[in-house]
């Protein structure tokens, strides 16, 4: 299939580019590189410089005729859309909303979005599954759910087919592309950090949750598992069907069973600062990725945290490449 990945170099958006070239799909990222990195882009995937907020752009791009859109060009950064929910709303809904009115007029028949696991807020019961009530509790999620919904109800009135796949924490890395954010705030990167003198120490918000150790404990899955999924997501969809899916390793692994894992890997000294809890922070969220398991035959290949942990140390401690 031709396909366009928007948000193409960031994070995720540039594995799941290089798996989708890796299995024979022609893609084009788009990006407007305000937060991705150039340098991230497949050398096999052309780069088109596009602002979901253009929509003469979008035409444009859409014109040349794709298969399906792959969609993870969104702001997300939790703390910032507290302090700029506007901000949110604006990038992340109506760029979105942008997006799809120019997929309805290019005919592109199918949709893949990055969707999140904070859509539902505080769960009443985990593992968490797609059939748990979405209550977000801040603006990114708000506006993340804001865009789930009008994905169906477009599903429902045209010919589009679309997948949602809400994540969990995600983290690793796969061979050349890795984890960079400014700023970061993730809580592997920022272990991986204090093991490299980058920070003096990371901050451990909460150690009186009812957890084994005290500590929250979240979902983490390898961001090759989570391309994985996109892979087969992008084939999935009927036309006027919307699927949506949680991607989680299903178990759980607590914030000091992170840091030491990462004081393991690295062989270094990371220091632990006990800190009070963060309002809303719930003390367990794992996922229940049971649909996506027996409707696309998804498995985590990479779900051992020490394997996680050990390919975000490896590429960390790759020089950066530059820019072609």
């Amino acid at each position: 299939m031709k396909l366009v990945v928007f948000g193409g170099a960031g994070y995720i958006g540039s594995i799941v580019a290089a798996r989708l070239l890796e299995v024979g799909h022609e893609v084009v990222v788009a990006d407007n590189l305000e937060r991705g990195h150039e340098e991230a882009v497949p050398a096999e995937a052309r780069l088109e410089l596009v602002d979901l907020a253009d929509r003469e752009g979008l035409d444009r791009l859409l014109s040349q005729g794709f298969d399906g859109v792959l969609h993870f060009a969104a702001l997300s950064i939790v703390p910032e859309s507290v302090a700029e929910p506007l901000l949110y709303y604006r990038a992340n809904v109506g760029g979105s909303v942008n997006l799809l009115e120019a997929m309805q007029r290019a005919e592109v028949p199918r949709l893949v979005f990055s969707s999140t696991a904070a859509v539902y807020g505080e769960p009443e019961e985990v593992p968490i599954t797609e059939a748990a009530p979405a209550r977000p509790t801040n603006p990114y999620g708000a506006s993340k759910l804001a865009v789930d919904q009008a994905i169906a109800f477009t599903c429902v009135a045209g010919g589009l087919g679309a997948v949602s796949l809400r994540y969990f924490n995600v983290a690793g890395a796969y061979g050349a592309y890795g984890e960079r954010h400014d700023p970061e705030t993730h809580l592997i990167p920022l272990v991986l950090r204090a093991a490299r003198g980058e920070l003096d120490a990371v901050k451990i918000f909460g150690t009186d949750y009812p957890t084994p150790d005290g500590t929250a404990i979240r979902d983490y899955i390898h961001v090759e598992d989570l391309a994985e999924a996109h892979v087969l997501a992008i084939e999935a969809p009927s036309a006027g069907e919307h699927r949506v899916y949680n991607l989680g390793n299903g178990a759980g692994f607590s914030v000091r069973e992170v840091i030491e894992t990462a004081r393991e890997v690295t062989a270094r000294p990371i220091e632990a600062i006990e800190s009070p809890r963060r309002a809303g922070d719930p003390p367990i969220l794992v996922a229940s990725s049971e649909r996506i398991r027996s409707e696309l035959g998804w498995t985590p290949r990479r779900p051992d945290l020490r394997t996680i942990v050990t390919d975000a140390w490896a590429w960390l401690e790759q020089p950066l490449p530059t820019p072609a």
